[in-house]
């Protein structure tokens, strides 16, 4: 009992510190940025949402027209890891409610929209999602190394243009690669029942 009246106790100190890393940090990436790069981050923050919704759109296309099964439920499993992420992230938006960071700090430069509430970043985790569900899908090198590096710019690109905190990008990364991760378990779980029930009605037939 006297554990959790401690932790009771040093939450508002915690909580406080981790303010101060996750605001010291942004500052640093938001006010000493190049400002010659602005357009670059902001194409890449404009990224995040056509590419994240076009790629499992195009490979589902794709596997219609060349008539590849294995190729569809690829794409499927894509669309659904971001969609996933896409539909926890808004839900815990709304649940923590965190103000953006340069409406409590109105020194930071605002260089893209955030009208949302910030935690998690929903560029990020869609990002990611589609990072991790693609590398899943197809894991090969030429397609890991560039899917987790463009993650990683949209990520950073929300700092840099001073609409998110460092953690709301890294909870954004966390959700993003797990909804991935889960989608692909719930996938091979349903792969398998099925294959049990072809099984047993072959056996059974």
């Amino acid at each position: 009992m006297k554990k959790y009246l401690l932790l009771l106790l040093l939450f508002p100190a915690i909580a406080g510190f981790s303010q101060n890393i996750d605001i010291n940090i942004l500052r640093d990436i938001n006010l000493n940025r190049n400002r010659q790069l602005d357009g670059v981050f902001k194409g890449i923050t404009n990224s995040a949402a056509p590419i994240s919704i076009g790629t499992p759109i195009i490979l589902y296309g794709i596997s219609l027209l060349e008539k590849d099964s294995v190729n569809r439920q690829k794409a499927i499993f894509i669309g659904v890891s971001v969609i996933s992420a896409t539909a926890i992230a808004t839900i815990l938006k709304y649940a923590v409610n965190r103000p953006r960071p340069f409406v409590t700090y109105p020194y930071l430069e605002k260089l893209s929209d955030g009208g949302s509430p910030s935690f998690p970043s929903g560029h990020t985790s869609d990002a990611f999602a589609l990072a991790t569900s693609v590398s899943m899908a197809y894991p090969k090198w030429y397609i890991i190394v560039p899917s987790f590096a463009w993650a990683g710019a949209v990520g950073y690109s929300r700092m840099d243009l001073g609409v998110h905190y460092p953690s709301d990008v890294l909870a954004g990364a966390i959700l993003g690669a797990g909804s991935a991760f889960l989608c692909y378990k719930a996938n091979e779980w349903i792969n398998h029942n099925k294959k049990k029930k072809l099984k047993f009605r072959l056996t059974n037939f």
